[in-house]
């Protein structure tokens, strides 16, 4: 385990490289004794820095829920990060591509909560019955890391690598089953990538159930009117200034981010 010194030092970093848009090494090399507690106390202490400045939590993320980024990793369950109401996209509002170290898309099928969810017993039955809407989503994902070179200490510490998302109109839970939404990303009328709502952990609402009992563990509920983000159902596309993605989904609509 890191020292308080030194885990406000990682935070100080990545800071400066998402402020700068200039990436740093893993921290894992600056860093060798980081764990995964250090990596949330590392996120925890960048959140607070950015809530104190006038930012407002809108909801939680949840990465690394797929078996094969968990292989990858090395883990055997997921991650999560926060999400800030200045990392709110808009389709209709180009995103500069120079905001960001190397920005990639991911497509998610979102839950937008009509109430609170319950803590260290909450099911997916009761994220359904907890929810508002079931939205189309396009997460925007960056590393701080340079080229990417992440271990999941890394990429807890950065904010679950997330850095902004988009979400449709929706529609409610109780006319589909969010595990059968197929979605289909494009760009240029090229298909990039497609996959399933069971491709998250076999169910999504299964992920957002385990992160509010996760960070029912620190004293933090999923509260009404957040977004919950619970996994990509593709895999992750690099982003060039000048293209424009759509994510399609059964049942459920469409979203689309443009950049420049």
């Amino acid at each position: 385990m890191l020292t308080d010194r030194q885990r406000h030092e990682a935070a100080e970093l990545l800071r400066s490289a998402e402020h700068g848009v200039t990436p740093i090494a893993p921290l894992t090399s600056a860093f060798p004794g980081i764990d995964t507690e250090d990596a949330y106390e590392i996120q925890l202490l960048n959140i607070r820095h950015r809530l104190a400045a006038g930012a407002e939590v809108r909801g939680h993320k949840v990465g690394l829920s797929s078996p094969v980024m968990q292989r990858m990793m090395g883990v055997d369950e997921p991650d999560y990060g926060h999400l800030l109401h200045d990392m709110e996209l808009r389709s209709g509002t180009p995103v500069p591509v120079s905001r960001y170290c190397a920005p990639r898309v991911e497509v998610e099928i979102g839950f937008v909560l009509g109430d609170d969810l319950p803590g260290g017993t909450c099911t997916a039955a009761d994220v359904l019955a907890a929810t508002e809407r079931v939205v189309p989503t396009l997460e925007l994902i960056d590393s701080r890391i340079r080229d990417w070179r992440i271990t999941i200490a890394d990429t807890i510490a950065d904010n679950a690598s997330s850095a902004g998302y988009v979400i449709g109109e929706g529609r409610d839970p109780r006319e589909l089953d969010p595990k059968a939404i197929e979605a289909r990303l494009s760009s240029g009328g090229d298909l990039l990538a497609e996959g399933r709502g069971d491709a998250v952990l076999g169910d999504p609402a299964l992920s957002v159930a385990w992160l509010a009992r996760t960070v029912a563990r620190f004293g933090v509920s999923l509260k009404k009117g957040h977004v919950v983000l619970p996994g990509s159902c593709t895999r992750a596309v690099d982003v060039t200034p000048g293209a424009t993605f759509t994510a399609e989904f059964t049942g459920l609509g469409s979203v689309s981010l443009s950049f420049i």
